[in-house]
């Protein structure tokens, strides 16, 4: 039995005889073992911002439905997208806040019931896409839309645009094409390009008489078939 009474605070530690196990709690501090144990951290549950494109896109879309609220006489002109020559909302090729309005229009809505309406799918879809296409891909998806559906309705409808229904229709379109083989077209796609495009194409003229452009359902439809087509999904991790 050592006798550790004789030392005092200035020996230094290599020199005092040391207990076995002291040996090998000091070989731990001086990285002579390769592991070294430590306490597991806890895990805590919390709200994740999962989808940021989708949420962030959602977010704009209810901040301008509350501008719009404040608009005692209607929608602010900056959320919706100009008609052809022959209306009163025709594009004015001098005027920039039209250039603007071909791609913004797809956050304004004409009621919290259309909104919320839009909002179901592009919850839902959203960060199913985002999570496969990636989140740049996505945004350049969405931009795309906004701007065709901006365009054809500047060109062809002699009404305002408003709305995220073509970007609803993209998203649907593009949520059925699962396969990343460009040469095979899966069944899903055909079955839901018949339901939704054709029904669109069916009511063209009941949709312009209640305000509802069914061109951007149907443009929107399309570029998401052919962004199906074009895309490459973003390969998921091994497991």
């Amino acid at each position: 039995m050592n006798d550790y009474n004789n030392y005092n605070d200035d020996t230094p530690f290599a020199d005092y005889p040391v207990p076995q196990e002291e040996v090998i709690v000091s070989t731990k501090k001086t990285g002579r073992t390769t592991k070294k144990t430590a306490p597991k951290k806890k895990e805590h549950i919390g709200v994740v911002y999962n989808a940021p494109v989708t949420l962030t896109f959602s977010l704009l879309c209810v901040g301008a439905m509350l501008l719009n609220q404040r608009i005692q006489n209607g929608m602010l002109a900056l959320f919706v997208a100009p008609g052809s020559q022959n209306s009163a909302f025709a594009f004015n090729w001098k005027a920039p806040v039209d250039y603007l309005r071909l791609f913004l229009h797809v956050l304004g809505h004409t009621s919290w019931t259309h909104l919320i309406s839009n909002l179901s799918f592009l919850l839902l879809l959203g960060p199913i896409l985002e999570e496969r296409f990636g989140a740049k891909l996505l945004i350049v998806m969405m931009v795309t839309v906004a701007f065709v559906t901006g365009v054809v309705n500047a060109c062809f409808i002699p009404y305002g645009l408003t709305g995220s229904s073509g970007i609803v229709f993209m998203m649907i379109l593009l949520s059925s094409y699962t396969t990343i083989d460009r040469t095979k077209i899966p069944l899903t796609f055909i079955l839901v390009c018949l339901l939704f495009i054709g029904k669109e194409i069916m009511s063209l003229d009941s949709a312009s008489e209640a305000g509802v452009s069914a061109v951007a359902h149907i443009v929107g439809g399309i570029c998401g078939s052919v962004f199906g087509f074009m895309a490459i999904p973003k390969k998921k991790p091994r497991k």
